[in-house]
């Protein structure tokens, strides 16, 4: 049985942690089945944006640590092969198409990283979040370090890393860690509904917007500035502008082709 459950809705690629005997939790084969799908994801010409969710209670009490030690130990770390995309974006080229997330349940470590790197969050009432790793002797470094203060103030970020102790849902709402709290079992449905609209907008407007974002927060908004209107400039001579503004003419919904 696959780890992971891939299926093409429309332009939306779901990916689905599929190891619920075992809490989902992240071996080396679930990492590598992941990385295949966010590969397809960015170099399928059909797929708009994914969604990133998991089956059963919960979604995932994190690494399975034995399985993985050898990998750290090496001081390589995490080595995507060919074919597929670091879903951490830690090494490698990093995806450009947005990513949903939804969680339920327990979500640890590698969890709470892979969120990190999606752009919008769902979480079911209850979820508990955790970087446990400083518990099992060391260190989160699959994103944590990198993301997790900008998301939630430094303090918030130490508090949390420091020491190994969970966070509410109610509190990662707080934060704007997530953008949805939902009763438990609507956090799939939530999320969808979220990335069938991101799925009908015009997908050169959402990749330029989604690139323009990222290029502010890595380099600093000097540098998003000055890429601004050269990256605008080709999404203008595009088929879909045409049909945006047609339709509003029009008064009806869009129906956006991606050139």
């Amino acid at each position: 049985m696959s780890l992971v459950t891939i299926e093409k809705r429309g332009h939306i690629l779901l990916i689905g942690l599929n190891r619920a005997d075992k809490m989902n939790a992240m071996n080396r084969a679930m990492y590598h089945e992941i990385a295949r799908a966010y590969h397809q994801l960015q170099f399928d010409s059909e797929l708009r944006v994914g969604l990133l969710y998991a089956e059963g209670d919960h979604f995932t009490s994190g690494l399975q640590l034995d399985d993985w030690a050898g990998v750290f130990s090496s001081g390589k770390g995490i080595e995507p092969n060919e074919g597929e995309l670091d879903p951490f974006n830690v090494v490698g080229e990093a995806l450009t198409k947005p990513v949903v997330f939804a969680a339920q349940g327990i979500c640890f470590t590698c969890g709470v990283e892979l969120m990190l790197n999606t752009d919008i969050r769902v979480a079911a009432r209850g979820t508990r979040f955790a970087q446990l790793e400083v518990k099992r002797g060391i260190f989160p470094c699959g994103g944590a370090t990198i993301r997790l203060q900008r998301e939630i103030g430094w303090g918030n970020a130490q508090r949390y890393l420091l020491t190994g102790d969970e966070w509410s849902a109610d509190q990662a709402y707080q934060w704007g860690l997530i953008q949805e709290l939902v009763e438990p079992g609507d956090q799939f449905t939530a999320a969808l509904a979220i990335a069938e609209k991101i799925a009908k907008a015009a997908p050169l407007g959402v990749t330029g917007s989604l690139a323009s974002s990222k290029l502010a927060v890595q380099q600093g908004e000097i540098a998003a500035k000055q890429h601004l209107f050269t990256s605008l400039q080709p999404v203008m001579a595009s088929e879909d502008v045409k049909e945006g503004i047609q339709s509003f003419l029009e008064r009806r919904e869009a129906v956006f082709k991606g050139r």
